[in-house]
């Protein structure tokens, strides 16, 4: 394959879209062998086992390679480029079915140099990760005596690789022939490979890397439980409260229409209805708020597509596979961003519209690849292997200027013509309402902090597991909780937001758009504390690459699920509203 142009353009641009997409085929091809065909055995990663994310490059330690000669390499996906994935040839010479007696493949020559960078591994508890046609394998460095004094090397790789006809369908290391790092010997590195015959399905062979005790544990259950009915109190409070007084509200003010002009100055005139001249007033900075929903919109989009295909396709067997096909669905779903954010912006009489689509558009992408910037250079001067290579930092802005931008556009050219228009249920009035003052807890500040308990105490059992399964070493794959957290994730959001905007509303002020989408994005708020608590009780991460990575892009992570929260919000309030004036008689 070749490696990713860098010269812009639409063709370059359409090229790197299609390197986006998930294979099936991998460097092994389409994963079956022919007797006595070469296996190749790829060395990819070490680094600390308590800092999952802070790896380096197989042979940055002074390890040595095997007599073969190497095998160029390219990265199939640009997932797998930028999760750091680095194959790297181990020059042993494997072939299909063909064992492989007890034999040296090299030798090192242990000066002081080499013996303190093995020191330092085995006390920072370095290990590292091969692949055998796409299977991962995950072998320690060595250890260190009781005492911490002497250190000793793992130097004998024993494989076993089981196969059901034409495919391999599992592969196991032991680690033997632990040698003491004494400086200037020679230590010798050996393998043997053992084939056996498996029943193992080529469709399963990824199972046992799954931990169904983990992620289908009782709790696991029960928070989805407890989820479900905290979603059928909340449903049915919010459908009981708001029918029985807007019913109220509905015969008070039908009661006041039959009284003459006298009886109706005299009368008590409060409630939600009295700012219906103001209640479809634009929003205070419509070109922010427009670009906001619109991305929120696309993100939830995105979210919904890639846990569907995950569902069906088990992305997880495929390295970067997860990550790349997010970036294609991503930039695929740029018109949803246009659409709605257009549009909206249209109805708000917005008039720089090719602003707010450029805003719109690099918002997200502006967010991501800046953090990811940032912690590329830390990535650098550590010379790990998660910084970015320059080649797939111009794929990405390819993708951004020459993909993402004009289906953004198109996007927003049809979100102004098909639903721009104003068409709002009551007249806006020329001059703005006073705001009366109300009680402390139903100012919008006070109601935007509220606003994202419930969301959270939703969703949090499932961030465990998420986080878990990204900053530890467990592979998710339950796409179908993920899929129903999501769906009651969106209803308590809507829920919430609408009880919170009907009782601001109540208290005659208007400024509900803001209220709404701040109140449910909120819920990123309490995620991002959480992630504190994780990072500190429930990890042993340390060092300045590992906190700048996990809290920058845990920083990210909260901010889209804000974003989108915020937008499923706002779009759900926005109905309630508009269908309550809708049925209201207006002078």
């Amino acid at each position: 394959m070749r490696p990713l142009p860098g010269a812009p353009g639409v063709a370059a641009a359409a090229a790197l879209l299609l390197l986006l997409l998930p294979r099936v085929r991998a460097d092994e091809h389409e994963h079956t062998y022919q007797d006595k065909e070469e296996v190749v055995l790829w060395m990819n990663t070490v680094g600390p086992y308590h800092n999952r994310q802070e790896t380096y490059k197989y042979f940055s330690l002074p390890f040595c390679v095997g007599s073969k000669k190497s095998i160029s390499h390219y990265h199939e996906t640009l997932g797998e480029a930028l999760q750091g994935v680095e194959l790297e040839f181990s020059g042993l010479d494997i072939k299909f079915k063909d064992d492989v007696m007890p034999a040296t493949y090299c030798e090192i020559d242990l000066d002081k140099e080499k013996r303190d960078a093995f020191v330092y591994a085995i006390k920072n508890h370095y290990w590292y990760q091969m692949y055998i046609d796409d299977l991962p394998i995950w072998g320690i460095v060595g250890e260190a005596d009781e005492n911490g004094e002497d250190y000793y090397l793992w130097t004998y790789k024993k494989l076993e690789i089981g196969f059901n006809g034409n495919r391999i369908v599992d592969v196991n290391l032991t680690s033997e022939g632990k040698v003491k790092l004494v400086p200037n010997t020679k230590i010798q590195m050996s393998y043997s490979v053992k084939w056996k015959k498996s029943d193992v399905k080529f469709e399963d062979r990824f199972d046992k890397y799954l931990d169904p005790s983990f992620f289908q544990h009782r709790i696991h259950w029960f928070s989805i439980f407890n989820s479900f009915m905290m979603v059928i109190f909340l449903v049915g409070l919010v459908s009981m409260i708001l029918m029985r007084t807007l019913r109220k509200d509905y015969a008070r003010y039908s009661k006041e229409e039959e009284m003459d002009d006298m009886d109706r100055d005299l009368g008590d005139e409060y409630g939600w209805k009295q700012v219906h001249g103001d209640v479809f007033r634009p929003s205070s900075h419509p070109l922010i708020f427009s670009s906001l929903i619109g991305s929120g919109c696309q993100i939830f989009a995105v979210s919904l597509i890639v846990i569907i295909v995950a569902m069906i396709e088990d992305l997880y067997t495929e390295r970067g596979s997860m990550l790349s096909t997010a970036i294609f669905v991503y930039a695929a779903t740029s018109p949803v961003n246009g659409y709605f954010g257009g549009s909206l912006y249209a109805r708000q009489g917005g008039r720089r519209w090719i602003k707010q689509m450029f805003i719109g558009a690099f918002l997200i992408p502006a967010m991501v690849c800046g953090t990811a910037f940032f912690i590329n250079f830390i990535a650098i001067y550590y010379h790990a292997s998660r910084a970015i290579p320059f080649g797939t930092m111009v794929a990405v802005c390819c993708i951004c200027f020459f993909v993402i931008l004009p289906l953004n556009l198109v996007g927003t050219i049809l979100g102004r013509n098909l639903s721009g228009q104003p068409n709002f249920p009551c007249r806006v009035n020329a001059v703005p309402r006073p705001i009366p003052e109300k009680k402390w807890f139903m100012e919008p500040a006070v109601i935007v902090c509220l606003g994202g308990i419930l969301p959270f105490g939703s969703i949090f059992i499932e961030m465990y597991f998420i986080f878990t399964s990204f900053w530890a070493y467990k592979i998710y794959y339950v796409y179908g909780f993920m899929m129903l957290v999501l769906v009651i994730l969106c209803i308590v959001t809507v829920c919430v937001t609408i009880v919170c905007t009907y009782f601001l509303l109540n208290a005659e002020d208007y400024r509900w758009q803001w209220t709404s989408f701040l109140s449910a994005a909120s819920t990123a708020i309490y995620v991002y504390m959480y992630s504190f608590y994780y990072y500190f009780f429930k990890t042993k991460m340390y060092g300045l690459f590992q906190t700048s990575f996990y809290f920058g892009y845990m920083a990210v992570f909260s901010t889209a699920l804000g974003i989108m929260c915020g937008a499923i919000g706002y779009m759900g309030t926005s109905a309630f509203v508009r269908k309550i004036y809708t049925n209201v008689k207006i002078d």
